[in-house]
């Protein structure tokens, strides 16, 4: 189900309830207003560095066998292909660069590229809804490790993953932790992930600790799950291209490529 600006306009203001009963969201106050947070962030070099800092909040290594690499001068790994295409680019390396500093410290096979937004998400009171989405080329082959994902910026969990391919042309929706204290997974076999697909997270606050994210593949709904004590707890976006790890190995010997285009997160303010 396709949430069309003119829909998510009737959800917010209050005048779909029983759509909005049916999916499960729950209805902010009549005066809510719908925002866009980032929208236009891939227009420029200038825009991009305006929305997005490089490499991981917490620095470029993380649990696969890539290292992150690109800032504002150094555009060998996160670039603008063309003006409004992020493409982030893995290359092998041949050479010993020690473990990854992060668990479970896998050898540096690779040098990457993510980037995360300076804007967080977070679901309160005040913003009781957010929209995160974006289309993306994702490469699914073994040892290649994707992602598109919502993690704590001040604890962990909470964690969303909206694009997530682990060395197969299936995507992982995850949720971490249910109100079970355990993750939700719904997976979906994809068709051809290397073409443009659209992944998207409605996210939506339901009581004082916990969510509901609806996740969608190309405008189709596919799964619910309860975020338990996201409320409150600042998120990061982030996009990378790990590699082996979870997705297998050994990973290409040849450059690997992920691209993403109309990313925009949006969000209710009451």
């Amino acid at each position: 189900m396709t949430m069309t600006p003119t829909r998510r306009s009737l959800l917010i203001a209050g005048g779909a309830g029983a759509a909005a009963a049916a999916l499960g969201l729950t209805r902010p106050a009549a005066a809510a207003t719908w925002e866009t947070v980032i929208d236009g962030s891939l227009a420029s070099y200038p825009t991009l560095e305006a929305a997005w800092n490089h490499r991981y909040p917490w620095g470029s290594d993380h649990n696969g066998s890539a290292r992150m690499y690109g800032s504002a001068s150094d555009r060998n790994h996160v670039y603008l292909a063309s003006p409004g295409v992020l493409t982030i680019k893995a290359t092998r390396i041949t050479w010993d660069e020690g473990n990854s500093s992060a668990d479970p410290h896998l050898p540096i096979r690779y040098h990457s590229g993510a980037v995360h937004a300076k804007q967080h998400v977070l679901v309160n009171d005040q913003f009781p809804n957010w929209e995160v989405k974006g289309e993306f080329q994702a490469p699914s082959a073994r040892g290649t490790w994707p992602a598109f994902w919502l993690t704590g910026a001040d604890s962990w969990p909470p964690e969303s993953d909206i694009l997530e391919y682990k060395g197969d042309a299936r995507n992982w929706f995850n949720t971490y932790r249910n109100a079970s204290g355990g993750w939700s997974s719904t997976i979906v076999n994809v068709s051809n992930p290397g073409a443009w697909h659209g992944y998207r997270a409605w996210i939506t606050k339901v009581n004082a600790t916990d969510v509901d994210i609806h996740y969608y593949l190309d405008g189709s709904w596919v799964g619910r799950h309860r975020g338990a004590n996201f409320v409150g707890h600042p998120m990061w976006i982030i996009i990378n291209l790990q590699m082996e790890g979870s997705s297998g190995s050994p990973g290409p010997t040849t450059d690997t490529y992920y691209r993403a285009r109309n990313l925009y997160v949006g969000r209710s303010r009451v």
